[in-house]
Parts: structure tokens; sequence; C-alpha cells
């Protein structure tokens, strides 16, 4: 006597639409919540202080925040391969340095300046490149030797003293020179209405942007990020692209040294200190927007526009300005639960 076994095969249990529909709502948080927090915090200050409304604060907004993304850039393109460029700071309190010794000591044209404040920075990157892809130390420990290094012999090269027109040098010899009105207009500067420092900022994010996802060297530097030995393996240059993007990293260091000059008008040997943690802040935070969670340029200015939203949105509140640390790492810790908490749990 056989025994007849049912051949039929369980219906699978339906997924329940909610469940469909809460997979949905997950992913759009992590892809657009950061712009959403961005959006809402805008519109709170907006709404809550006329004027955080006016045009000339937005504008200053962005004037205030465009060393910090500049930097930040730089961050970005370090993080794009893999590192992270801690010397950042440094190189733009050296770029305002060498640009006050330039101007003022050597009395010197605003032009020459430049290219000697862009030279500085270049050549801070080869040092970084040196000590990263030749000497193989990891990134982070070389870029923060190389920090020390320069924040050292910035010191040396102004005898421990703010450069500013009109001193006494070390020598009892008067400063023949000044900061030039050209030089000045660098952050100063307008152009109709908007200022120089914020249309530089936006070219250079443009154009940093254009480079990493628009051309084969930005493609190659995230693969290099993604798995360098595979990029080694499949005959890409690895050190030499990891050497580029910190040679990049210390030009437009240097560039928003430049901008730091032209603001403060002497070579402050303070000058850049607390750049460092901003443009690590804001290159940290654009990895959460779109939930992209990699180093990406049009997050990094979007982080800057947050921390500037921020810091003058508390500020026109009348908030003391420790408060506003507190709020800007909250942010922080923010960005990075949208990049490497969230993120982990998204479902394509």
């Amino acid at each position: 006597m056989t025994t007849s076994q049912s051949t039929e095969v369980p219906a699978k249990a339906a997924i329940p639409p909610v469940t469909s529909a809460a997979v949905r709502v997950q992913n759009a948080v992590i892809k657009y919540g950061f712009i959403f927090v961005t959006v809402a915090l805008f519109l709170y200050f907006a709404l809550s202080e006329g004027s955080f409304r006016e045009s000339a604060t937005l504008l200053d907004t962005l004037r205030y925040v465009s060393v910090a993304a500049i930097l930040g850039l730089g961050v970005t393109l370090t993080m794009a391969v893999g590192g992270m460029d801690m010397s950042v700071g440094a190189v733009a309190g050296l770029g305002v340095s060498v640009a006050a010794q330039t101007m003022v000591v050597h009395n010197q044209i605003g032009t020459v300046a430049i290219v000697a404040v862009l030279v500085a920075g270049a050549l801070a990157g080869l040092l970084n490149a040196l000590l990263i892809v030749v000497l193989k130390i990891p990134d982070m420990l070389a870029t923060l030797g190389t920090m020390f290094v320069i924040q050292g012999s910035k010191l040396i090269l102004v005898d421990g003293q703010s450069i500013t027109p009109g001193m006494t040098m070390s020598d009892g010899r008067t400063a023949p020179g000044t900061f030039t009105a050209g030089f000045l207009k660098i952050d100063r500067g307008t152009v109709l209405g908007i200022p120089v420092s914020v249309l530089i900022f936006g070219g250079l994010t443009v154009a940093a942007w254009v480079f990493l996802a628009r051309t084969r060297w930005g493609r190659v530097l995230y693969a290099i990020g993604a798995n360098p030995e595979a990029s080694r393996l499949a005959g890409i240059r690895v050190g030499a692209y990891r050497a580029l993007a910190y040679v990049i990293s210390g030009v437009l260091a240097s560039i928003g040294g430049l901008i730091l000059a032209s603001r403060i008008g002497q070579g402050d040997v303070s000058a850049g200190t607390s750049q460092l943690l901003e443009a690590v802040a804001v290159a940290l935070v654009g990895t959460s927007v779109l939930g992209r969670g990699r180093p990406n340029v049009w997050g990094t200015a979007l982080g800057a526009v947050l921390i500037g939203i921020i810091t003058t949105g508390l500020t026109i509140k009348g908030l003391p300005y420790y408060t506003q640390d507190v709020v800007e790492g909250a942010v922080l810790i923010l960005a990075l639960v949208f990049s490497f908490t969230l993120s982990k749990r998204r479902t394509a």
C-alpha cells in the first residue's frame, strides 16, 4: 500500500505592503535626510530671524565658510584615495605667513605673493606624498607630522610674531611693504555683488566635481580608495595618483590661505589653526549626502553651507560661541550616523 504525499508547495507569504513602504521610507531618509536637515534649519532661522533672510547675511555666510569648504575639498580628494590630509589647516596658515612675508617684509606685489603661496602649498603636498607614497608612513600619521613641522616652520619664518604693515622687524628696520589693494580684493572684493571668495569657492567646487566625477583620473582615485591592491593589479600607478591627490590638497589649502590672508590683512601666526577641524568636519558630513557613504564634492559643499547656517543662525540668536561647537559636533555625529550606521541597513 502506497502512501500518497502531497506535492503541493505552500505559497510564499505575501510581503505586507507596510514592510515595502517602510523600506522605501528608510531609503529616502538615508538618501535625502541630511538635505532635509539643512533645508529645515535654514527655514527655521529664516522664519524666526528677519535679519537671517537678508541677502547680505546669506552672502556673508557663504563668505565665512569659503575657507573651510575649499580646505574640505582637499580633504575630500585625499579621502577618495583612502587617506586623510590633517595638514590642511597648517598649510593654510603657512599661506597667510608667506603672503605677508612676501608683500610686507619683501615689498613685492600681490601677484608675486599669490605665486609664492601656491608654490608653498604644492611643496607641502609633495612632502606629504613623499612621506606616504615613498616612505610608506600611514596617511594620518604622516600628515599630522607635516602639520607640526609646518606650524613650527611658519613661526621660524616670521620670528614667532605676526607680520603687520609698518612693524619693526628683528633687525630694527621698519617693514617697507603692505598688503596691496588688489590682493585684499581676494576676500573683500565683489563681482556683481557676490564676494570674490564665494566665487572662488563655487568655481573650485565645480572644478573638483568635474575632476572626480567626470574624468578618468577621478574615477581612478575612487578605485584606489575602494581597493588599492586590485587597482595596482589592474596596472594603475597607485602611488602616483595618491601623490597627485595630496599635491592638489596642498594647493587647495594654500588657496584657502590666500583668502584668509586677504580677510585678516596681516600675517597672523595663529591663522589656519581652527580651519582643520572644520575642513575635516565638512568632508565627513559630505559623505552622508544622497546616501552615498563615500566622499563627494557636492556633499562637502553642502556640509560647509550647513555649518555656515548653524553658525550664523546661532550667532544672530545671541547664543554663546561655545554652544555653537556643541551643535556643530552634534550635526557631525548625525551625519556619521547617516553615513556609517543607517546606510548599512539600506535595502536596494
